[in-house]
Order: structure tokens, then sequence, then C-alpha cells
């Protein structure tokens, strides 16, 4: 995979990469919190949790497509900032909730899905938006800082939840995700209005359908789409009993459960950081796959506390679980980029969102019955298992077999596939 690191990024592409920053840092602070105090202030157990995740990340499996019609339809640059907004607006009201004593577990998973619809428009448009601004060349340069800084949110975002939460409590973690959304938004003001792609007129389901048929017949597309399901579902399956789990089996505290959830961000940062080192000597396909081969060492990890219960068996897990699927986020979204029509790009970034994100509320209520039914320990070994299956997947694909990103003849080849 080739990178340049003559050729300075364009302004336009480093205000978004400074809105990604505030955005991830709200994101992931939120999300830390949620849990803590669904825990700590709201009594919560392993099933209500699972259920507050499910609702956290349902949008992504309802508004995954809408939002993909809506990019390719209207501005990129209005939605990313209107995103914004919204997802500063359900983080105000909760904090409202939180000083007036008045918050419960159902207005909680309300207005983490407000935020979250939020997220899904702002997470399809962005990727969509960067091809515009930035040349092709440099593309997976702008893939890699954009996900160094997605990285450190990963990394600082979920600790300094945590220690909000445990030292002060949760009304203070909840200010300082609000402050950022707003500037997230704030950022995006100032690079140029995008242009709105002239579209016959014809109805969203055959936008649609145009979008699937795409991604459904596409050669290196299919398998990570594929892929990107069933890690996601095994992420969340996973991640449904996490903080029980480790507050009530494992022995953590509010701040090491941060801890280790931020240790998937260091994981993340060494990943994107050895992007330019492994393309030199790794081939591209080679590079894809240890994404899911990171995941499934991870849950590998993880299964082993159940037998030797460790905060740093479980920081050792997160590690893996960012390390990899940095790299793959990194790769994958560069070839996407490089194989779909411009104008198409919202509708297969939101096929691949759906993918990503849309199969986490069924790992949710997955990750719930099965805890509520055969213990926690059941789900980490059915995400063990999930893991495995989508590591065989990619392995089994044409996209192990990629030298290097398609270009030129090649990518039009494919994406007429």
């Amino acid at each position: 995979m080739p990178t340049t690191h003559h050729r300075a990024l364009p302004p336009a592409f480093r205000r978004i990469g400074w809105s990604h920053l505030f955005a991830q840092f709200s994101e992931q602070i939120a999300l830390a919190g949620a849990p803590l105090a669904a825990v700590l202030l709201l009594g919560a157990g392993p099933a209500q949790t699972g259920w507050l995740q499910m609702a956290q990340t349902l949008p992504f499996l309802l508004l995954s497509i809408p939002a993909g019609l809506a990019v390719d339809r209207a501005s990129r640059k209005a939605l990313m900032v209107g995103s914004e907004l919204l997802r500063g607006l359900s983080l105000t009201a909760t904090l409202l909730l939180l000083w007036g004593g008045a918050l419960n577990l159902p207005l909680l998973a309300a207005l983490g899905f407000l935020g979250a619809v939020g997220t899904v428009c702002y997470g399809v448009a962005a990727p969509a938006i960067i091809p515009a601004i930035v040349p092709r060349a440099q593309l997976a340069d702008a893939n890699r800082w954009l996900e160094l800084v997605r990285s450190a949110a990963f990394a600082a975002g979920p600790a300094l939840g945590g220690a909000l939460v445990g030292r002060t409590g949760a009304s203070a973690a909840y200010v300082l995700a609000t402050v950022l959304s707003l500037l997230a938004a704030l950022s995006l003001t100032g690079i140029p209005k995008d242009p709105v792609t002239q579209r016959s007129p014809r109805s969203p389901l055959q936008d649609l359908a145009e979008g699937a048929r795409f991604v459904g017949q596409h050669p290196l597309l299919l398998p990570i789409l594929l892929t990107a399901i069933v890690f996601n579902t095994s992420w969340i399956v996973l991640m449904a009993v996490y903080v029980a789990y480790a507050v009530q089996t494992l022995g953590l505290s509010a701040t090491q459960v941060g801890i280790t959830l931020g240790i998937d961000g260091l994981g993340m940062i060494a990943g994107a950081m050895s992007v330019p080192f492994l393309s030199r000597r790794l081939s591209f396909g080679t590079m894809i796959a240890l994404g899911p081969l990171g995941g499934f060492c991870g849950a590998c990890l993880m299964l082993l506390t159940l037998w030797a219960p460790s905060f740093w068996l479980a920081c050792a897990a997160f590690f893996a679980f960012g390390i990899g699927p940095i790299l793959w986020v990194i790769t994958t979204m560069t070839l996407r980029q490089a194989v779909t029509p411009n104008a198409m790009l919202g509708r297969v970034s939101a096929l691949i969102l759906t993918a990503t994100y849309g199969a986490r509320p069924v790992g949710a209520l997955i990750g719930t019955l099965v805890a509520a039914r055969f213990g926690v320990g059941a789900c980490l070994l059915v995400a063990t298992g999930g893991f495995l299956i989508q590591l065989l997947i990619i392995l089994l694909s044409p996209v192990r077999g990629l030298q290097g990103l398609p270009e030129g003849a090649e990518a039009s080849m494919l994406a007429r596939t």
C-alpha cells in the first residue's frame, strides 16, 4: 500500500481531522460513561447493560442505509455538522437529567439512541467526503491520520470517561463530551461547501438496490462486508457484558475498566503507526487479514480470564482488539474508496457501516440472552467462536491474495464486476 510522506494533506482535510478528533473523544467518553453510570448509579446488571448497549447501537442497524442515501443526494458537510449538533443535544439532555436526579435506565437508553443517530450520519458522510478533498494517491495517508485520531480517542477517551465517573461522578464526563461534540461541529464550518451531485429522479429504493448490487457482486467488497458482520456481532456479544463482568467478576474499579477499554486505543495507535513500516514488507491482502487475526487473538485472551481473572490479561486482550482491526479499517477503507465510483460512495459506505455497526444490536441481543440463560462465560465462548469464523472468511477470500491497492484499469474493472 503506497504512502506519500512528501506532500502535505489539504487544509480542508486538517479541519476534518480536528472535527474527527473532537467527535471521537466525545463519543468514547459518553460510551464509557453510560454503562458505568448504569452500573454504579442505577444498579444495572449484565442483562440491563446489554439492553443499554443494544439501544445505543440500534440506529446503526435502522438508519445507516437512509443516511447513505442522504449522503449521495445532499451536502456531506451539512450532514456532518447537523449530526454533531444532534449528538450534542442528546448529551446535554442526559446531563440535565443527571443534575435533576431524574435519570433512569429507559431515559439513558433513549438519549443514547438519539446520540447514535448523529454518530451514524457523521460516520457515513465522513468517508464519502474525503475523496473529494484528498487526491487519490494520498487516500491511504489521509485514512491513516483519521484512524490515528480515532485511536487516540479510543485510548484516552474511555480511560478519561471512567476516571471522571469514578472520581467526580457521571456529570463531569457528560459536560466534557458535550463540549467536544460542539467543537466537532464548529471545526467543520471552515471547509468548502461540497457540490451536490445532480441525479436523475428515481426512488430511494432504486438507489439502494444499485448500491447493494455493487457490493454484493464485487469480489473484494463482499467478503469484507461478511467479515465485518461477523466481527462486529462477536465484538458486541463480548462488550454487552464486559463492564458488568469486569466490575462484578474480575473485581475491577471504574478507573480500571476505563483503562482496559482505553488499551484498545493504544493498540489502535500502535497499529496505525506501523502502517508505513508494514506496507513496505507485507502484501496489501496480508495487511487486511491482520485485522480479523487480531480480533481472534483478543477473544482468546479474554476467554482466558474465566480461568485466570486478571486486569493485565484483560488489557492484553483489548490491545489485540486494537492493533489488528485498525489495520483492517485503514486498508479496507482505502480499498473501498479506490474501487467505488464517487457518486455511489455514500450508499456503499452505508452498507459497510450497516455491517460494521448494524450487526451490533444483534450482538447485544445475543449477549444479553446468552448471559441471562447461560452466564457470562458462555458469552465469551460464543464471541470467540464468532471471531474464528470471521478470520476464516477473509483467509479464504480473494482479498487475501491482493498484492497492492487496485489502480487504474484494474480498479475500473473491479467496479464493473
